[in-house]
């Protein structure tokens, strides 16, 4: 079902027509005539019948409008209108809100229990579908979040541990939100809602495991830094030993370099202040 507009006119001037349908049947009234009395019943009925078709739309606000159980159309613009009579009429909020979805452990790509919520901001586009099409959208917005965020969770590891995994649920919070919007709109269509951003709002490893996982992070850190350090540490023997022979024309033994890469490897990568030894050569 897809919504669409419905009759409707200034209901101002329908209310002035309705007041004075009831006056000018009243007055018939007080003349006593057979003529009188069933004239101004008349009136008085198409007055009762024309009041029945006046609404009030608040902004932002919508009102679906069902005859005898079939929908006819739907009112958006805001003010007081005279529409089709003996109709049923429900609101529907057009505003922009906000669901915060409960914190949910869900299994990453790898198995890891991770603690995850989201926030989802959405409107109603189609109050037809809204009303008509589900049985209670709010809640039909809510479970299916979830649903959701549990099946894009699932598909990212909640971190990276090696450089073949280029998006984490950690790392691309973006990336996840863009693909959390994707797959609720694609489940919120048949509700009429349309799905405007989401935002993780909490993303941790599960009680159980959130120790263990942070030394895992920490080694893998300090492997990183370890890495960098050597590489560096490599660089600058490298640039040592060719600038010595370059500018002192000394030419080191294999021993010497040996040697001397050994004590600039330590002293760069050893964690400790290193102790200097001066090395003397007995000439006796």
């Amino acid at each position: 079902m897809t919504e669409k507009n419905v009759f409707h006119v200034n209901g101002y001037l329908g209310l002035i027509i309705a007041i004075l349908l009831v006056l000018g049947g009243a007055w018939l009234l007080l003349l006593q005539t057979t003529f009188g009395i069933v004239s101004g019943i008349i009136l008085i009925l198409i007055a009762l019948i024309g009041g029945s078709s006046l609404t009030i739309i608040a902004p932002n606000e919508a009102k679906a409008l069902t005859f005898f159980g079939r929908y006819i159309g739907t009112i958006r613009t805001s003010g007081l209108y005279m529409t089709v009579p003996l109709t049923s009429k429900q609101g529907v909020s057009l505003r922009v809100r906000n669901f915060n979805s409960k914190l949910l452990k869900v299994n990453d790509s790898r198995g890891n229990p991770v603690e995850i919520a989201a926030v989802i901001v959405f409107k109603v586009v189609d109050t037809s579908k809204a009303l008509f099409d589900v049985d209670d959208y709010e809640q039909f917005v809510e479970i299916q979040s979830e649903s959701a965020i549990r099946h894009v969770a699932s598909e990212f590891p909640y971190d990276a541990f090696n450089d073949s995994e280029t998006l984490t649920l950690r790392s691309n919070p973006t990336e996840v939100s863009n693909k959390l919007t994707a797959e609720l709109q694609s489940r919120l269509q048949i509700a009429g809602v349309q799905v405007m951003e989401t935002r993780l709002t909490h993303l941790a490893y599960a009680t159980e495991i959130a120790s263990a996982m942070l030394q895992r992070q920490q080694s893998s850190a300090i492997l990183s830094a370890r890495k960098i350090i050597v590489d560096g540490a490599v660089s600058i023997t490298e640039d040592a030993i060719a600038k010595l022979e370059k500018d002192t024309d000394l030419k080191l033994t294999d021993d010497r370099k040996l040697q001397l890469i050994n004590n600039v490897m330590v002293t760069i990568i050893s964690e400790r202040g290193t102790q200097p030894v001066i090395s003397t050569n007995d000439t006796k």
